[in-house]
């Protein structure tokens, strides 16, 4: 029997590694494209012996060739962190813009099915809470952070241009926060960057007063949310999150609890335009998808913080 084939754009980044690992799971042959900008070869490293595996560096924002039949193409490249689209904005914008082309356009020619890894920075510092899809957003799109929310933005209009067009399959996952092992410890969001200080013995670094609220979601559970959205029949954007909403204050002081550092908190200016609140309904998730997160804040934060330990020991031991 043929092997189904899926592409993934930005396979070696945290996310688009894990669903490597899936796709391989269900029995597909996958294709790994990633120009390794934000990625990392250390998140795919353990499946270059399996056969049905395949790495090709690549920008996709450059025309994509890939020989052979495709059946579904996932397009998560992009810088997702804000450390990363701040340094890099152009890079962002171009991904979220062209390499969304791009990525379109082979699943036009190969009739494959696409799914668009979008984001609830779409719904930018919302005036609705919880956000709905049906929400349109309050972005500042000349602000710092535009260059991913409005990146994101447009590649959402032109997947759904591409389904009306062209007649494309087409899937839209708006991402919430999302945390696991093969996040970066330098990513600049929270859960590295406090877990990071933590161990080290630093402060934790709080922006604002911390009263400003996210909502977490183990990245087990996100894979299973986007594998549901992709095999079902549902074009428009979908939420997927976890609804349990915290502050970033209470989060720095479960991760201290966690790590059971003594490390303190410390307050700085809060980044311009940074959300205030942040928290999905994913009430259309559970109705079409029968989905909602399993994994509690706890246990997925002590999966997270033992995969952070063997990566500090393995680097410290290295050198």
């Amino acid at each position: 029997m043929t092997k189904l084939r899926a592409l993934i754009t930005g396979g070696a980044g945290f996310l688009g590694s894990h669903l490597c690992d899936r796709f391989l799971a269900e029995g597909y042959e996958v294709l790994c494209m990633d120009n390794l900008v934000t990625g990392d070869l250390r998140n795919v490293e353990h499946l270059f012996a399996d056969t049905d595996f395949h790495f090709h560096h690549q920008d996709v924002t450059e025309f994509i060739h890939v020989p052979g039949r495709l059946d579904v193409v996932m397009h998560f490249a992009s810088p997702a962190s804000p450390i990363d689209y701040l340094e890099l904005p152009i890079q962002t914008l171009k991904v979220g813009s062209l390499g969304t082309h791009k990525a379109l356009g082979v699943a036009t020619a190969k009739s494959a099915r696409f799914l668009l890894a979008s984001t609830s920075e779409c719904y930018g510092d919302p005036l609705e809470h919880p956000q709905t899809e049906e929400y349109w957003g309050n972005v500042n799109p000349v602000g710092p952070r535009g260059v991913y929310d409005e990146a994101k933005r447009f590649a959402e209009a032109m997947t759904m241009a591409y389904h009306r067009y062209h007649g494309v399959e087409t899937r839209i996952c708006r991402i919430f926060n999302t945390y696991g092992p093969r996040m970066r410890l330098n990513d600049g969001r929270a859960l590295p960057a406090f877990m990071g200080q933590a161990m080290r013995g630093e402060p934790l670094t709080v922006f604002g007063d911390g009263s400003q609220t996210r909502s977490f979601c183990y990245v087990d559970d996100l894979v299973e949310g986007i594998w549901r959205l992709l095999h079902s029949e549902e074009s428009m954007p979908t939420n997927l999150g976890n609804p349990y909403e915290m502050t970033i204050k209470q989060f720095a002081e479960k991760v201290l609890e966690l790590t059971e550092s003594d490390s303190t908190i410390t307050y700085k200016e809060l980044p311009q335009d940074d959300p205030q609140v942040r928290q999905p309904d994913i009430s259309k998730a559970r109705r079409i998808l029968n989905w909602e997160p399993k994994v509690e804040l706890d246990e997925g934060l002590r999966r997270t913080l033992a995969y952070f330990r063997d990566r500090v020991e393995s680097t410290t031991e290295s050198v």
